[in-house]
């Protein structure tokens, strides 16, 4: 099938290069033009296992093709992907400019029928705006060209989203066109065939069901953070209540692991889109702007640990003097992004007091260098071992696989006090303990 994705990032990226994969053809348009020239050169722009050789493969072979003319993309393919970004407006809501901007551009140089398909995580009734939009611009043109308005939300985890693209929980395809579902089913056969994963619906069910999804998750984590909070107050251990919990298969053990809050590119964006709209329409989510004020508070946590350690605000006593080794900078592990990552409430704050950071992530150092630039309390370090060289104490912050398994002994060696602010919960705290080392975990003992 001919497909072409309009906005070239996580989602758009994988998706198409998945789909070429498959055997489709597909035309990636993005009107930055660096991005593209760089695609073209196997040069990707965000780091995601196995999506590089998948992007080489594909467009050396012919299947995969990019691009900045917008025209030459509409009517390449018969199937236009809105991938764009929704970035969260002043307010909150989801700013759906870039999504209209793509609707308003294939209905200006649309020459044949067209199925328009809302990939990028936009608010009910997006999908009734693009048709507006197509529609205008095609009475504008004076066309009778026939279209229809697909919602067809991606549920892909950063860090997994090639292997989420091949082998799919579920495919949800929200339509109210026979035409349209039977296009769509064409074009996901390829991914369907060990059982059915095709999820037909009305098109305000489809866009409600990515928030739903996301902040359901979102609300485990914050959930998950709050028990912690308790945990500590009462002096219970947090690990053995979630797996006390999670046994249980109604809860399950994905999603409950307390922490320093999340962050990304979703969670905290659709969450607060999903409060919007409601607010929109006279209803007060309270859950949802619970789970939005626990993250906020979370994320708060190791600097409250790191604050009550060294007495911070005691008699004006600041951090000044001290420097910080911090592992991990990514808001979650496998991926390079730092969009709402915990790691940067965490450096300003300790920026704001006085101290200075030695940091080291897999693959985030470039995001990082980009963001803050060049400064003096903040140095990037090659090695997670370099990073403790002459620092005060360590820092975690996201849970790569790397960090599980460190070198204690040169921790304690390296380190001018043996002091460990887990944000993660990667080590026992009776075993820190025995080993010497002041253990500052989430919602746990022993320190």
């Amino acid at each position: 099938m001919k497909v072409t994705f309009y906005g070239i990032g996580y989602v758009g990226l994988v998706q198409a290069t998945v789909l070429a994969d498959a055997g489709h053809d597909v035309c990636c348009v993005d009107i930055d033009e660096t991005r593209i020239e760089n695609l073209k050169k196997g040069i990707i722009p965000i780091y995601e296992p196995g999506l590089t050789p998948l992007v080489e493969k594909n467009f050396a072979e012919g299947r995969l093709t990019f691009t900045t003319d917008a025209e030459f993309g509409v009517n390449f393919g018969d199937l236009q992907f809105i991938a764009v970004g929704t970035p969260p407006d002043e307010d909150g809501s989801a700013d759906l400019k870039y999504v209209l901007k793509v609707a308003e551009t294939i209905a200006t140089h649309m020459n044949s029928p067209k199925v328009i398909i809302d990939k990028s995580t936009v608010p009910v009734g997006t999908a009734d705006k693009v048709r507006a939009q197509v529609q205008s611009v095609l009475g504008e043109r004076g066309s009778t060209l026939e279209f229809s308005v697909v919602s067809n939300p991606e549920f892909l985890k950063e860090g997994a989203a090639v292997s989420d693209c091949k082998r799919p929980d579920r495919i949800v395809i929200g339509t109210d066109s026979a035409d349209a579902e039977e296009l769509m089913r064409e074009l996901y056969a390829p991914f369907n065939r060990n059982h059915e994963k095709i999820i037909v619906m009305d098109i305000k069910s489809a866009e409600l069901t990515k928030y739903a999804a996301n902040c359901m998750l979102a609300t485990k984590i914050s959930f998950m953070n709050e028990m912690a909070n308790i945990a500590e107050r009462v002096g219970a251990d947090i690990e053995h209540v979630r797996q006390g919990i999670g046994s249980d298969s109604r809860i399950g053990f994905q999603f409950i692991y307390p922490g320093c809050g999340y962050g990304g590119s979703c969670f905290p964006k659709d969450v607060q889109a999903l409060v919007r709209t409601a607010d929109g329409i006279g209803y007060e989510s309270q859950i949802l702007k619970a789970v939005e004020s626990v993250n906020y508070a979370q994320k708060n946590k190791l600097f409250e640990y790191i604050s009550k350690h060294y007495g911070v605000g005691v008699d004006g006593k600041d951090l000044s003097g001290k420097t910080f080794a911090l592992w991990g900078l990514s808001f979650k592990p496998n991926t390079d992004d730092m969009r709402e990552a915990p790691s940067r409430v965490l450096m300003e704050q300790l920026w704001a007091a006085g101290a200075k950071v030695q940091a080291y992530d897999p693959e985030a150092m470039e995001e990082t260098q980009r963001i803050y630039g060049s400064r003096p309390d903040l140095s990037l370090m090659g090695t997670k071992e370099s990073a403790l060289n002459n620092a005060d104490a360590l820092i975690i912050c996201t849970e790569w696989q790397n960090f599980k398994a460190p070198d204690f002994s040169l921790i304690k060696e390296q380190l001018s006090e043996a002091v460990i602010f887990d944000g993660r919960n990667l080590f026992e705290p009776t075993r820190m303990h025995k080993k010497g080392i002041v253990y500052w975990s989430i919602g746990r003992l022993a320190r």
